[in-house]
């Protein structure tokens, strides 16, 4: 069996595949070898350097192990028309993208820009507003892996979290659920909307500027999920006008953001360059994943962990 990747781990969890699985012909390539791939029975890849091309010349290929949660730049309808099994990352970005969401909460709750320009400029003033994130309620769009840890967290902090998903089903660490048709009437309860979807075909422009002016003028609206939840120009607009008094974006609707862009100039934005799930344990968590899986496929297990319904995209 052949294996490719389209990204280099370190070279010590490569020597630590290869010495788990000596049968396994590995193959560590960066950027995509095409002419590898033609050959190769799975494909490691972060998913946006494979392309519908690609896929016709792979006549092996059986299994794509995606390394990151968002499926939305792969060939999906090629993938599919083979027959190929896809599998991601699902669940290894709740503890880094949880930590990033609570400290933009809390610094926002706690002025610590604010403390911290203070500081540059030489000023000592008491004068700082602060507020609590205890009793306040939080709105988390799309509570899967992700949105279930910073639930958690959250209660912790003894916030009322509220799920929102397509049908409201319920989730983990969810004090209520709802589905997208309940949103409207929910938003004005919330202090703290946050959005951790994915891009599908339901998911695309699900916020519009109508949902902003639901929301409460003092909401602080976070944006972890996928930029093309909302256009930009709408929650542009939203901000401009103060439907809300924050907004936390790590997504956006075209990455990068355009240096002309009115968000970075803007004092109730946070651009975070889609940063949040960064980790130095990302590669570590991904590869566990990959090898349980490897391990399953070996032994003709086909039930394996974060299977993708690829017609869905998720």
């Amino acid at each position: 069996m052949k294996i490719l990747f389209s990204f280099l781990p370190k070279l010590e969890q490569q020597t630590a595949l290869i010495e788990s699985f000596p049968a396994i012909q590995f193959n560590f390539q960066k950027p995509l070898d095409v002419d590898a791939l033609k050959t190769a029975d799975v494909l490691v890849t972060y998913g946006e350097d494979l392309q519908a091309s690609h896929i016709e010349t792979a006549t092996n290929l059986k299994w794509i192990m995606v390394a990151s949660a968002g499926l939305e730049k792969m060939p999906l309808n090629e993938i599919a028309h083979r027959g190929i099994v896809v599998t991601n990352v699902r669940g290894i970005h709740k503890i880094p993208m949880a930590e990033s969401i609570l400290g933009h909460i809390l610094s926002i709750k706690k002025s610590l820009s604010v403390i911290a320009d203070n500081q540059r400029k030489g000023e000592w003033t008491n004068r700082i507003q602060s507020s609590e994130l205890f009793g306040s309620t939080a709105l988390l769009i799309g509570p899967g892996a992700i949105g279930g840890e910073v639930g958690r967290i959250l209660q912790a902090f003894g916030v009322q979290t509220i799920g929102c998903n397509r049908s409201g089903k319920i989730s983990d660490d969810m004090n209520e659920m709802i589905s997208f048709e309940e949103l409207k009437d929910v938003l004005p309860k919330a202090d703290i909307v946050i959005s951790i979807l994915p891009s599908t075909e339901q998911t695309k422009g699900l916020l519009t500027y109508e949902h902003f002016q639901c929301m409460k003028r003092t909401a602080i609206f976070m944006n972890f999920g996928r930029g093309d939840v909302v256009k930009e120009d709408e929650l542009l607009r939203a901000l401009q006008e103060e439907c809300i008094s924050f907004a936390v974006l790590d997504v956006f609707e075209k990455e990068p953001l355009g240096a002309g862009h009115p968000f970075w100039a803007m004092k109730n934005v946070i651009v975070s360059p889609h940063v949040s799930s960064h980790s130095s344990q990302y590669v570590v968590r991904a590869l566990e994943i990959f090898s349980n899986n490897l391990t399953k496929w070996l032994n003709g297990n086909i039930e394996l962990d974060n299977l993708i319904d690829v017609k869905r995209g998720y």
